[in-house]
């Protein structure tokens, strides 16, 4: 499709929705501004999600598709991933893959997408942070002011971002914890996305999350260990306090660079064969 450069980009944005009252809030608070229209995929929600899901204007609710002959959650969750945004093809300048509690953060996102039109930018992956609060964050804010303490995350590396009209495939492996995009690829050539993952809000509503996101798991998922939501108590509390002692005050801080303080260029899978 033709860009103008000067107006607002059109933008999909597709997700899974499984129990997210409290996060679609915040999700759509900073999402409303830029997306034009929200194609979510709903795994069966008993919460408020679907009522608030109904009411917003934007939002296309489908039902997530299992396999009937594949109880994999996570399969099921990456072929999702790999082929929904193709209808977005000559309709919009950018789509979204993201889930609801992934912020996907820059300054001004609308103002960066147009810049990354003009240069040509046509996959742009994202910096993961694993945010973390000791409580249940309440307020009328975005969540980036509520929680801004976060460490650095190399499995949230992910490509969320990307022109559906270049990109012919973009093979996300499990979790789009990595991906192997095809097409005519060009990525920004400094990293100033990120990805805020707001999972760990409280440890103990973390681990009830976990141990009802358990119950979404198919034999296949937990035999090859896919997903921390099965962890016994000692486990999860190791990781949340590895997570706790290496977190960066403030992620968002004016002289906090992530590009070149993440991690190692080399750590970044998009980066390895440039």
């Amino acid at each position: 499709m033709l860009f103008n450069f000067w107006k607002k980009p059109r933008v999909h944005l597709y997700t899974i929705c499984w129990n997210e009252e409290y996060m679609l809030k915040y999700f759509f608070r900073y999402y409303d501004p830029l997306v034009d229209r929200y194609i979510v995929f709903d795994d069966g929600s008993t919460d408020q999600s679907l009522s608030m899901l109904t009411k917003h204007p934007k939002v296309e609710i489908r039902s997530f598709p299992r396999p009937s002959d594949n109880d994999s959650y996570v399969l099921a969750a990456q072929n999702v991933h790999n082929q929904c945004w193709k209808e977005s093809r000559g309709q919009v300048d950018w789509v979204v893959i993201t889930a609801i509690d992934e912020i996907l953060y820059t300054p001004n996102l609308k103002s960066y997408l147009m810049t990354c039109t003009k240069q040509g930018v046509t996959a742009i992956p994202a910096l993961g942070y694993q945010m973390i609060s000791p409580t249940v964050p309440l307020g009328n804010r975005n969540m980036h002011d509520l929680v801004r303490r976060g460490c650095p995350w190399t499995l949230m590396n992910k490509l969320s971002v990307f022109n559906p009209d270049k990109i012919s495939e973009t093979n996300q492996g499990v979790g789009r914890h990595n991906a192997e995009p095809a097409g005519e690829v060009s990525y920004p050539a400094t990293d100033q996305l990120l990805l805020l993952h707001y999972k760990y809000l409280s440890f103990e509503h973390t681990l009830k999350r976990h141990a009802d996101l358990s119950k979404k798991l198919g034999e296949v998922d937990k035999a090859n260990g896919w997903g921390q939501y099965t962890w016994p108590r000692e486990k999860m509390q190791g990781e949340w306090d590895r997570f706790d002692q290496n977190a960066v005050q403030d992620v968002l801080a004016a002289g906090y660079n992530p590009h070149l303080q993440h991690s190692a260029l080399a750590e970044r899978w998009w980066r390895r064969t440039q």
